[in-house]
């Protein structure tokens, strides 16, 4: 049977047994309720000198009064029971309506149209649950749309090294380039394939949440000191100054993986040196913020306009399009670092008004003793 007609006849054998009760109940009570009333008209006869009629005219309330509150109770049940079976009938429809809508919604779901949304009418539990459809559509529309760039954005990034693969082949094959330069261009590609290879596994293990990481406890300040170290003549280089600012009084040691720490400051100053012009300035600086050390790499570069914002940690999301792999990198950097320093226990976000620069945060727990 279908979901309408069910709900539908349940709903009558409600009204049904309802009003049966009802029907029972006033016969059985409504006597001892009339009862008194009968009795103080009956002394009132009495009262009256009209005693031998006293006894009569009791039988004769009762028997009207009953039968009065019989013939209301059988006129006004079935008006009632119309009433109901309309209400009934909406109730019932607009239950079914939701499932058939849920029922073919999901199927069509099912078979790939992640497009779909629901309407929602009313705010109750049925429209809560149209709006958790409509929501769990969007997510999985998203996700099929980051599956389909994913591929794009996998196939673009291998396009290249493989037409410059195609092309040193051709030119080893035609003797136009000498072995020793073929082989060194060959390797040159085969090296960027890889290191796009591990990125993305990396990506992969990241959003799976099973990086591996080794959790100690470590000063802040010396975390923050070894990037500033490594990377200081590699700026100095490039003609953007970069500055460090530890906090005076020092902070309590920080429980996170040294290693993943300079990982996800690694791609923050390279992003940063990468936008910086030159004679341009990058600082890295280390606070506190209630039970978490706060580091921030800041730029002066051009900024990100606000409309990038929120794909700033997508996977493969470049500001410039234009911008080749040898560049721009693997565009997986940002995505790494969000989901290492989520895996740490932390949160990753991103200041930036366009011309001002930009300025990268994310936080470490502390460690608790």
């Amino acid at each position: 049977m279908k979901l309408f007609p069910k709900l539908f006849l349940s709903h009558l054998l409600v009204v049904v047994i309802a009003e049966a009760a009802v029907f029972v109940l006033v016969e059985f009570f409504a006597p001892r309720f009339f009862a008194e009333h009968v009795a103080r008209m009956v002394h009132m006869v009495q009262m009256m000198g009209m005693g031998p009629m006293a006894e009569s005219l009791r039988v004769d309330l009762e028997n009207g009064l009953s039968a009065t509150l019989t013939s209301a109770l059988l006129v006004s049940l079935p008006l009632s029971a119309l009433l109901a079976a309309v209400t009934a009938y909406w109730v019932s429809r607009r239950l079914a309506r939701t499932a058939n809508l849920l029922a073919s919604g999901s199927r069509r779901m099912a078979s790939g149209d992640y497009r779909l949304r629901l309407p929602v009418e009313g705010h109750d539990e049925l429209a809560e649950l149209a709006v958790h459809f409509n929501n769990l559509a969007e997510a999985l529309d998203r996700v099929e749309q980051s599956r389909v760039e994913l591929i794009g954005n996998v196939a673009h990034e291998l396009r290249t090294p493989l037409a410059a693969l195609q092309g040193y082949a051709e030119a080893a094959a035609d003797g136009v380039m000498p072995p020793e330069a073929v082989a060194k261009a060959i390797s040159r590609e085969v090296a960027a394939m890889r290191r796009l290879v591990e990125d993305l596994s990396l990506v992969s293990r990241v959003e799976a949440g099973s990086v591996e990481l080794e959790p100690a406890s470590h000063d802040p300040a010396e975390l923050v000191r070894a990037a500033y170290d490594r990377f200081a003549s590699v700026f100095a280089s490039a003609g953007v100054e970069l500055r460090l600012e530890l906090p005076p009084e020092g902070l309590p040691p920080v429980r996170a993986d040294a290693g993943r720490v300079d990982q996800v400051l690694a791609n923050l100053l390279s992003n940063a040196l990468r936008h910086t012009p030159k004679g341009g300035r990058v600082e890295i600086r280390l606070a506190s913020a209630g039970e978490f050390a706060r580091i921030c790499v800041r730029d002066t570069g051009p900024g990100i306009p606000e409309a990038y914002q929120q794909r700033i940690f997508e996977r493969f999301f470049r500001l410039d399009a234009a911008r080749s792999r040898g560049s721009g990198g693997s565009g997986v950097g940002l995505t790494v670092s969000k989901g290492l320093v989520e895996a740490m226990g932390g949160q990753i976000e991103l200041r930036s008004r366009p011309g001002e620069g930009a300025e990268f945060c994310f936080t470490l727990p502390f460690a608790k003793a």
